[in-house]
């Protein structure tokens, strides 16, 4: 009798989970299935399943980079979230990254809501002395506060800033007036607009190759443009490809990234090109480290 069998609720090419005998250093996905302070397309709560389950459509071998996925990561399923309280969410998140920490393991965030960084983010900004966030998305995420939450998917990236990391935004091309001028006001934020990239993916490149300090990778399905990836909760015209962010993840893997996230996956359709897509990124970055 022959048989197929897989793990769905697994990412492809994942370790047996064993606690005695960790690879210290090796990476570490976690699934943070929330969407509830999503203010357009819900959904993301079911990314972590459908992103899984979308790895298994992917050969050992990257023809792209002509490397073999054999690193060791695991896999250890989703954390216990609190729906409808983002806050006491991120601080399970931030406790879960903690515990990771403290076993060698660097995380990779599978969401749900882009909210769900704030407590990765939190957990190793207290880790490392300096770190750094490049962060893919089509919108900024500073805003102060969004809707009167201050805990929220759009203002990501403002608790990130004041945990103290700089931040790299690369594919930007939706924003308010006041996270502009809140740019403006700082030094530590670097811009790389949607047009930015698409004309210029070299200085992109070549920006990323001269960050010093340990990297947090953050990106946001919406980056890439709608007609690649629609099922996200903030879609947006005039996103990147998805060879632009392979462009990135290669930038990248010549620097000491120590977590990364693919968040705002919202389908609940297996098969569905943004899962693809979003399983494809995680895909690349274990291919290349």
């Amino acid at each position: 009798m022959l048989l197929n069998t897989y793990e769905p609720w697994k990412f492809a090419f994942s370790a047996e989970t064993d606690f005695e005998n960790i690879k210290k250093g090796s990476y570490g996905i976690i699934g943070v299935p929330f969407d509830s302070t999503t203010s357009y397309h819900s959904g993301s709560r079911l990314g972590p399943v459908v992103v899984r389950e979308a790895s298994y459509g992917f050969e050992n071998y990257n023809i792209n980079f002509n490397t073999s996925l054999d690193a060791v990561f695991y896999d250890f399923g989703d954390v216990n979230v609190v729906p409808g309280n983002c806050r006491a969410t991120c601080e399970i998140v931030e406790d879960t990254v903690n515990e990771l920490y403290d076993l060698g393991i660097k995380p990779i965030t599978i969401g749900g809501e882009h909210s769900a960084s704030i407590g990765v983010i939190k957990a190793l900004s207290e880790k490392y002395d300096k770190l750094t966030v490049v962060h893919l998305d089509a919108h900024r995420d500073l805003a102060f506060e969004f809707i009167g939450e201050k805990y929220s998917h759009a203002s990501v990236m403002r608790r990130a800033h004041e945990f103290g990391v700089d931040l790299v935004q690369i594919g930007i091309r939706s924003s308010s007036k006041d996270e502009e001028d809140f740019v403006k006001s700082t030094y530590n934020i670097q811009t790389f607009k949607n047009k930015d990239v698409h004309r210029h993916m070299d200085a992109v490149e070549y920006y990323l190759t001269t960050v010093e300090t340990p990297i947090y990778l953050s990106i946001d399905m919406d980056v890439l443009d709608p007609a690649i990836a629609p099922a996200v909760g903030n879609p947006t015209p005039g996103g990147l490809f998805t060879t632009e962010i392979e462009d990135v993840i290669k930038a990248l893997s010549y620097k000491d990234v120590v977590g990364m996230d693919v968040v705002e996956t919202a389908s609940d359709r297996l098969g569905d090109s943004t899962a693809v897509a979003a399983a494809k990124i995680i895909y690349d970055f274990l291919s290349l480290i």
